[in-house]
Order: C-alpha cells, then sequence, then structure tokens
C-alpha cells in the first residue's frame, strides 16, 4: 500500500512539474514587434513660387554681409496649411469657452490641457490657452503659448496674424511695448 501511495505522489509531482512548465511557457514574452521596412513613395517636385522678397532683418542682426543676388539660391516657400480643431478638441474648447463664461477659469484651463493633449501641434489650442492665461493674469505663461502658437501656426496667414497680435496684446500688458510694436510693425502682422 505505501508502495502504490508512492506511486501515485510521484505520478502528482511529475503532472505538476509538467503543469509548471507549460504555465512558465506560456507566460514568455513573445517576440518583439519589428515594423515592416518603410515603403519608398516619390516626393513630389516642389513648384517655385514667385514670392515677394523677404522682409530686412531687424537693425541688431544686419550686421552680416548679404550675398550677391546672382549667388543667392531662390528658396520656395512651404506649402500655406489651414489649421483646424478636430471634433474633440473642437467640443473641448466650446467646453472651455463656456467654463469661461460662467468665469470658472481653473476648470476652463484643466479642458484646455485635455485637449492639448489630443493636438499638441495645434497652434489654436496655443492661441485659446494664451487668452485663458492672459484672462487669469499670468503674462507669462500667456507669452509662452502665444509665442508656442506663433511658431506652429507659421504655415497658416491667419493662424500667424491671430498668434502675432495675441502676442502683441501680451506683451503690452508685460509693459514692453516697444516689443509690440515692432511685433505689429512686421509686414506679415498686416
Amino acid at each position: 500500500m505505501a508502495r502504490k501511495n508512492s506511486a501515485l505522489i510521484f505520478a502528482v509531482r511529475r503532472t505538476s512539474a509538467t503543469a509548471g512548465l507549460l504555465i512558465l511557457a506560456a507566460c514568455a514574452a513573445p517576440p518583439p514587434y519589428q515594423m515592416p521596412a518603410p515603403k519608398a513613395e516619390p516626393v513630389p517636385a516642389a513648384v517655385p513660387k514667385e514670392t515677394p522678397p523677404p522682409p530686412p532683418p531687424p537693425a541688431a542682426i544686419q550686421t552680416v554681409q548679404e550675398a550677391p543676388k546672382s549667388v543667392q539660391k531662390e528658396v520656395a516657400e512651404p506649402p500655406s496649411r489651414a489649421f483646424k480643431l478636430g471634433p474633440a478638441a473642437l467640443a473641448l474648447v466650446n467646453q472651455a469657452r463656456g467654463q469661461i463664461a460662467k468665469g470658472q477659469l481653473p476648470g476652463a484651463s484643466a479642458t484646455l490641457d485635455r485637449a492639448l493633449r489630443i493636438e499638441p501641434q495645434n497652434p489654436l489650442l496655443w492661441i485659446e490657452l494664451a487668452r485663458l492665461r492672459l484672462t487669469e493674469g499670468d503674462t507669462k505663461q500667456a507669452e509662452n503659448c502665444a509665442r508656442r502658437a506663433l511658431l506652429l501656426g507659421s504655415a497658416d496667414v491667419s493662424v500667424r496674424q491671430a498668434a502675432g497680435h495675441l502676442l502683441a496684446d501680451v506683451l503690452r500688458a508685460l509693459h514692453r511695448d516697444d516689443e509690440a510694436k515692432d511685433l505689429e510693425d512686421q509686414p506679415w502682422m498686416n
């Protein structure tokens, strides 16, 4: 009888060990994902546009001599891009505007932060956040947001102008009127 029990115990242990090994094998990590090689797509040739000459650099930067026109290469301006908000970000902006109208500025700030997590490269959201920061009286953050909007929206004339005017307002709030005037005198601001 003892022999029967030891054989049974041995069989149970062997089955348990086998089951444990199978469980461990099932827990093994799959091989890492490897991205497929990108397909080579033809790049469309840039169509040169006739562009007006760029505005002269500020006086502080004008110390560098310009190359003669015969040596200068014509640089094509990047195509204009029209920015718009996606449906989720648009809903959040509308919600934030409602919160601002009710005086719920911290809630509006959180709502715009959520929208920025969805579309962090959209200059329209940075303009909204800059306006909110200016309303809150946080002029340093308003300046940072307006500059970010100006940088991201440089390909869209209307966004660039809106961000520029907002930045000028922020600079005036910071009592940097000369900088605001210089900014508004830029040719792209009109």
